[in-house]
């Protein structure tokens, strides 16, 4: 593959109150991405403020990434919610996000759903297009980030959102190009080295090694690197030398 370009994002603003995940401003050197937790599965008002205006500072494109409401279990708990409820909170917490990102100068730039409703949305369309009608509430020009294949792409695309494909170097995948889920054996991949080479044959050649050994195709525009696991930071940063070094274009699609 010629002229690969991909861009890089996070899971950014994943704290609540004094208690904080994510090493925000560093991470923000690094990605040109940031999915920024709207308060359901983490983040607080004050968080959500200082990550846009950090993302604003450094051009870096702010998203929504919404959630079931689940503080206490991070968002990771599959949740049996109404389709109705389930739009309105999504438009909620882009709403909420899109006060922050203004302020800052800049504007949400698309949306990404987090944890078990981005797994839950790859397979089940009843909450894929519930996630959709709510995005369109908020703005029906939102692009939406999300696994190549799933019916939560499917129901964008076919709503008019633009949609965006995306792939994970630190997760293992099944033959079905899913993500092993997490606490699964294998599933977070923590060596930095595979890490890093994962990530220049899924910008190069759209490919990864799944967890049977097959090479599956993995085709991505944008490529997540998780800013919870130890050492992210560094990490992160050698995922994008090793990327330009391989004459991979880093930068943001929206």
């Amino acid at each position: 593959m010629t002229d690969a370009v991909i861009d890089l994002n996070a899971d950014l603003g994943e704290g609540f109150g004094r208690w904080r995940l994510t090493d925000d401003e560093e991470l923000l050197s690094v990605v040109t991405s940031a999915n920024v937790a709207c308060g359901f599965h983490a983040g607080d008002a004050a968080t959500m403020r200082r990550v846009c205006e950090q993302a604003a500072a450094r051009g870096v494109r702010i998203g929504a990434q919404v959630s079931y409401r689940d503080l206490a279990g991070f968002g990771r708990r599959s949740m049996d919610v109404p389709a109705d409820e389930l739009a309105a909170e999504v438009a909620y917490q882009i709403g909420a996000l899109e006060v922050f990102a203004r302020a800052a100068g800049a504007r949400v730039s698309y949306v990404k759903p987090h944890g078990a409703l981005y797994n839950r949305v790859v397979h089940d369309e009843e909450q894929a297009r519930a996630v959709v009608e709510g995005v369109l509430l908020a703005d029906d020009t939102l692009p939406v980030l999300g696994l190549p294949g799933s019916r939560f792409l499917e129901v964008a695309d076919k709503a008019g959102l633009p949609v965006v494909t995306e792939a994970f170097a630190d997760r293992a995948y099944t033959p079905e190009r899913t993500l092993v889920p997490r606490g699964g054996d294998g599933a977070v991949i923590t060596e930095a080295d595979a890490v890093v080479e994962r990530s220049v044959g899924m910008a190069r050649f759209g490919t990864v090694t799944a967890r049977d050994g097959q090479r599956i195709d993995v085709r991505a525009r944008s490529l997540c690197l998780h800013g919870d696991t130890p050492g992210a930071v560094g990490l992160a940063r050698q995922v994008r030398a090793r990327l330009e070094t391989a004459g991979v274009r880093v930068e943001a699609f929206a």
